[in-house]
């Protein structure tokens, strides 16, 4: 499987502080997600929520509150095959939302499909990253991530 990293610019200095959201169902993938963050020395506050509508039901609550009144700024992680709501409908609702849709969202995934990929970047996400699965790919390509927010002063 090919890492596809692709990066629309995003402005993250109008926030005081970067919590990282993690939607991800699978328990081993999210775990691998966490440990590779802590690895590249991220130390931002990182919520994890095990389904698409929990993260919805998140971001259109505590969050949209929190960036309106203060400052709040938010990078989600978001797998797109997941129960109750995928992270297509997530990404879609994100980004349709006049608070929330300057959300950098990364899309971190084990599909591939060229159309499911242009339908992320069309939709807005920043990022598109495919989960290899094997475990060393999988692992190296959750460091690059963790370095990539680095980068970008996260």
């Amino acid at each position: 499987m090919r890492e596809n990293i692709a990066i629309n610019f995003f402005n993250m200095e109008s926030f005081k502080k970067i919590d990282i959201l993690i939607a991800e169902d699978d328990d081993g993938h999210a775990e691998l997600i966490l440990e590779a963050l802590e690895e590249t020395g991220i130390k931002n506050p990182i919520h994890r929520f095990k389904d698409g509508e929990e993260a919805w039901e998140f971001l259109s609550g505590t969050a949209k509150i929190e960036m309106e009144t203060n400052g709040q700024g938010y990078l989600l992680l978001l797998d797109i095959n997941m129960p109750r709501m995928d992270g297509v409908e997530v990404l879609k609702r994100v980004k349709q939302n006049q608070t929330l849709k300057t959300v950098p969202v990364i899309m971190l995934t084990t599909t591939d499909d060229p159309r499911e990929v242009d339908q992320c970047y069309k939709l807005g996400c920043n990022v598109y990253i495919n989960k290899p699965v094997d475990f060393d790919k999988f692992t190296d390509t959750l460091k690059k991530l963790g370095l990539f927010m680095q980068i970008v002063k996260i």
